[in-house]
């Protein structure tokens, strides 16, 4: 009872609402069918006289019925695109139908067909017109209430925009409307649209002046200060070529979101957003294989270690879209866990998320976890991962990478854990610093365990280059550099890295995940290298910078530790392809008849730490020199494999 005055309210607001342009709609069909049935009859007093008042009752509530359950009351017509229309079509097909029906059921009939059809295809014109009309007037009403107030901007920018489809169309319309108090506006100059039959026509009151080859002459001609990518699903490629135009101008460059993907996925769309780091790269998004089985993470209990870290915050969001019966989240990052299991509280159902504050060095905490939640997937991606760092502290990357993945490893063995992936990294191929080394280490121990007999544990390693974003990495490195003011810092002109976005390396270890069938060693396809200083130069430009001019790039020199080539295999390691095109599998040889050795040395080394007298780069050496390679893999042990 206590909602009934609100619903009467809203209401009555809604009655006041539709009568008007419902009247006009009923003047509208009088004004069709009076001026249809004039070529039959002379005067209107005859067209009265012939007409029944309920054949005029029976048009005029069928058309409001039809209009009404169309949906054509429904919308602020001063606000809605022109593929509404459809709404009105709808509403007057409807109502055709039913008259005709009527019509031909009754006799003698109420109304002549062709007075029904022409009629109605009139009112049809007339209801487009005058909805349409609502949106010029509210345009003509915003800028006679700009003029008159005196809001126009003091400054406004420049704008061109790629693409005159749907997106282009809706974002220049509000980049016209985006100013307030005398701010900063917008004024869009134009389109740029590939389409030839496009090419001199008007959007939005604005022409589409060429194409993206015409890019740098156009921004050029019009002084333009922002370019608007404003193509919905575009392709890696075509980003990239577009992309590769916008950097020859000094303008500033913006990205359109997918509306309808980022609605999905955040439930608000901005309008604009600045170029991400995987714009960057112009990859197309990776989605789920369809050629591999999800069912091996599909409605388990998992766990995640370094829950809040970059690589492991992405496990854990993309984790939530297999079920999880549990998810664990371990990190001994007491706010970043809190902030992680804040946003996926959001997301997760009920009882499903389980935050653990805690070190994979305490392993008697590990015990507890994994005997309390009997985890069966682990992702293992706990790890110090900076080299300059860990030059100044091998005996953290002894204590934590190496001897927390044993802990974790082991544990996962011991709990009967069905399948247990180790994050790797590119660094650990004939590794120079002590952070590639303990992770050579790392990759060493997981296989060792997976030789080892009376386990149902499926073992697997996952070896990738760099993520571009992460804590650390060189895009945010340079993105506050430059906004600085500069310098940029490189550490050498001809320094290269493999690069990846963190959503895609995540999606691809999922999908190892359910690839493995124990001891494999995965690599994910990372591309072609990328030298550093032309990512550096290629995110100045794309700031409407010039490298070396508005913003210095400086050479630093490699820092210890440092390689400038990564690879991501050795000399002895083969690529198998699998069913999945960015997920190689590699097969070399391991080690079956000196694992006690690498124990004794490894349980030694966690024991007594690094000796302080040698090198411990030297010390990590020697260590993975005793899993030396003995026995080949056989086919048996390949998984996945794509036939070539």
């Amino acid at each position: 009872m206590s909602h009934a005055p609100g619903i009467v309210r809203r209401s009555a607001v809604h009655f006041r609402r539709i009568v008007p342009l419902a009247g006009a709609d009923v003047l509208l069909v009088l004004a069709a069918y009076i001026s249809v049935y004039s070529v039959r009859v002379a005067s209107v007093p005859r067209i009265i006289e012939q007409t029944s008042p309920a054949a005029w009752v029976l048009v005029m509530g069928t058309l409001l019925g039809a209009l009404y359950i169309a949906g054509a009351y429904h919308r602020i017509w001063s606000r809605t695109s022109g593929h509404e229309v459809i709404v009105i079509i709808k509403g007057v097909g409807l109502e055709t139908v039913v008259l005709l029906a009527v019509d031909l059921s009754v006799s003698p009939r109420p109304m002549p067909l062709s007075v029904i059809l022409i009629g109605n295809l009139l009112s049809l014109m007339g209801f487009v017109a005058v909805r349409y009309r609502s949106r010029l007037i509210s345009g003509l009403l915003w800028r006679w209430n700009a003029i008159w107030h005196y809001e126009f901007p003091k400054q406004e920018t420049r704008v061109l925009i790629i693409g005159a489809g749907e997106a282009g169309q809706t974002t220049a319309l509000r980049l016209k409307r985006r100013f307030n108090n005398g701010a900063s506006g917008y004024k869009v100059v134009g389109f740029v649209d590939d389409d030839p039959d496009k090419q001199s026509l008007y959007v939005e009151g604005s022409p589409v002046l060429g194409t993206r080859q015409d890019l740098p002459a156009l921004v050029e001609k019009h002084g333009v200060e922002l370019i608007v990518v404003a193509i919905h699903r575009i392709e890696g490629p075509d980003l990239r070529e577009i992309l590769s135009y916008c950097e020859q101008t000094q303008a500033r460059i913006k990205i359109v979101p997918d509306v309808y993907a980022h609605i999905r996925d955040h439930k608000s769309a901005p309008l604009l957003r600045d170029l991400r780091p995987e714009d960057l790269l112009g990859r197309p998004a990776i989605s789920w294989h369809e050629e591999v089985d999800s069912a091996p993470v599909e409605g388990k209990v998992i766990m995640v270690t370094g829950a809040a870290g970059s690589i492991g915050s992405e496990l854990s969001r993309q984790l939530l879209r297999y079920s999880p019966r549990k998810l664990i989240l371990l990190d001994n990052n007491e706010s970043g866990l809190h902030d992680l299991a804040t946003e996926l509280e959001l997301k997760a159902p009920a009882n499903i998320l389980v935050p653990f504050l805690g070190s994979i060095t305490n392993r008697a905490a590990l015990e507890r976890v994994f005997q309390r939640y009997k985890p069966q997937v682990v992702f293992h991606s706990a790890a110090y991962k900076h080299v300059p760092m860990l030059e100044h502290y091998p005996d953290e990357a002894v204590r934590t990478n190496i001897g927390g993945t044993l802990n974790v490893a082991e544990l996962a063995r011991d709990f009967g854990v069905e399948r247990f992936v180790l994050i790797s990294t590119d660094k650990a191929v004939r590794p120079v610093s002590v952070m590639g080394a303990s992770k050579r280490i790392c990759e060493h121990v997981v296989s060792a365990l997976a030789q080892q007999n009376g386990h149902q544990t499926q073992f697997a390693t996952v070896r990738f280059g760099n993520v571009l974003g992460s804590r650390g990495s060189v895009v945010p490195l340079f993105s506050r550099q430059i906004d600085a003011g500069g310098p940029v810092t490189v550490t050498d002109p001809e320094m290269t890295r493999f690069f990846m976005t963190i959503p895609e390396a995540v999606n691809l270890v999922i999908h190892a995940a359910c690839l493995t069938a124990g001891n494999t060693l995965f690599m994910l396809r990372m591309g072609e290298e990328v030298r550093i200083v032309d990512l550096a130069e290629r995110m100045i430009r794309l700031r409407g910078l010039r490298p070396y001019n508005d913003i210095e790039i400086e050479f630093i020199g490699t820092r210890p530790g440092e390689k400038l080539h990564e690879e991501l295999l050795t000399d002895s390691e083969q690529m198998v392809p699998t069913v999945h095109p960015g997920i190689v599998q590699l097969v070399g040889y391991r080690n079956g008849t000196k694992a006690a050795d690498f124990w004794d040395r490894l349980h030694m080394l966690l024991a007594h730490g690094l000796a302080s007298e040698r090198d411990p780069l030297e010390q990590l050496h020697n260590i993975s020199a005793a899993w030396e390679f003995g026995a080949a893999v056989g086919p048996g042990e390949m998984v996945g494999q794509r036939m070539m």
